[in-house]
């Protein structure tokens, strides 16, 4: 037999499993809200199709033949996987199953993003998220091309009239000189610390393609200062940190990456011209799919705790580290 030749609809599946489970055609009818004619008519087209006697009739009801049997188990089957099949589908549109995938540069990977997804994944433990990082240059691609559902980390400026993207501003935190707790700069005999007593030491800067190496360099030009020629280029927080740690290594670190790790601190040398803003990046001819729009809800309510955090923390002496 071929029961895939269409006659065989989900209808005779799912009155073959109800007779099964009651024990009659009546009850069964019952429960499916069908008339007993129309299920008697029903179960006579699938034992046709079927070709062989599903049921024997007894007194006291209907007890399956072992081709009944047989077929009411894969009936239950298909029942349980278009079940199934409604449900991830529900899912996927209330945002609690499915993918979210983002493209993270160093200001969103260290604090902001991982608290954001902490709170996602204990409201939504079925849905997957992807972490992607880079730099802009990359990512942008990405995004645009529908590899990434956002961006989170640095944004620079405004977007030009057409640009096919969408930027929101969420924080705007300092960038610090990071050194290992203990560093000589830090010594009791060391003294004020400035740009080029830290130059005196190893560095670890952004790779060039990003908007902070940019920064640095100007920095660097407006001071008279060449860049440290005993370098490191490098944007991975874990491999920044691991060199901080074992040498005694300069790096440039987001403000918020300091304040969370005790074997870290900060060189009290003022930049001024170095900062970021931390924000989200979207493809602007996409619709936000549900599980997006309930990670960027968490974003933005970390995001709100971050900013009364680095406000609390901000120097009254230079206003430009708060929030803008």
């Amino acid at each position: 037999m071929d029961l895939l030749d269409g006659r065989l609809k989900f209808r005779h599946l799912t009155l073959l499993a109800a007779i099964v489970q009651h024990g009659g055609v009546a009850r069964a009818a019952e429960t499916l809200h069908l008339t007993q004619p129309a299920a008697t008519r029903t179960l006579r087209e699938l034992e046709a199709i079927a070709g062989l006697p599903l049921f024997v009739r007894e007194p006291r009801g209907m007890r399956p033949t072992v081709y009944g049997a047989a077929l009411a188990g894969h009936a239950r089957s298909v029942i349980t996987e278009v079940r199934r099949a409604g449900e991830h589908l529900e899912g996927l549109r209330q945002g609690h199953d499915g993918t979210v995938t983002v493209g993270t540069l160093l200001a969103g990977a260290n604090v902001l993003l991982p608290r954001a997804i902490a709170r996602l994944k204990r409201e939504r433990p079925r849905l997957t998220v992807i972490v992607r990082e880079g730099t802009l240059d990359v990512l942008c691609p990405a995004l645009l091309g529908g590899e990434l559902d956002v961006v989170v980390g640095r944004v620079g400026p405004a977007p030009k009239e057409g640009e096919p993207l969408i930027q929101r501003m969420l924080y705007r935190e300092r960038i610090m000189l990071a050194v290992r707790a203990g560093h000589p700069l830090l010594g009791p005999d060391a003294g004020p610390v400035t740009l080029p007593d830290a130059l005196e030491y190893p560095w670890i800067l952004p790779v060039e393609q990003t908007a902070l190496r940019q920064e640095v360099g100007a920095l660097f030009v407006e001071r008279g200062l060449p860049l440290p020629v005993d370098r490191v280029e490098c944007t991975s927080i874990l491999t920044m940190r691991a060199l901080l740690l074992r040498t005694e290594m300069v790096a440039l670190l987001p403000e918020l990456v300091l304040r969370d790790d005790e074997r870290l601190a900060a060189l009290p040398v003022d930049l001024p011209s170095v900062g970021r803003t931390v924000g989200t990046t979207e493809a602007a001819h996409r619709t936000r799919t549900p599980a997006l729009r309930a990670l960027l809800q968490h974003l933005d309510e970390e995001a709100a705790s971050l900013r009364e955090t680095l406000t609390a923390g901000a120097d009254p002496g230079h206003p430009d580290e708060g929030v803008r």
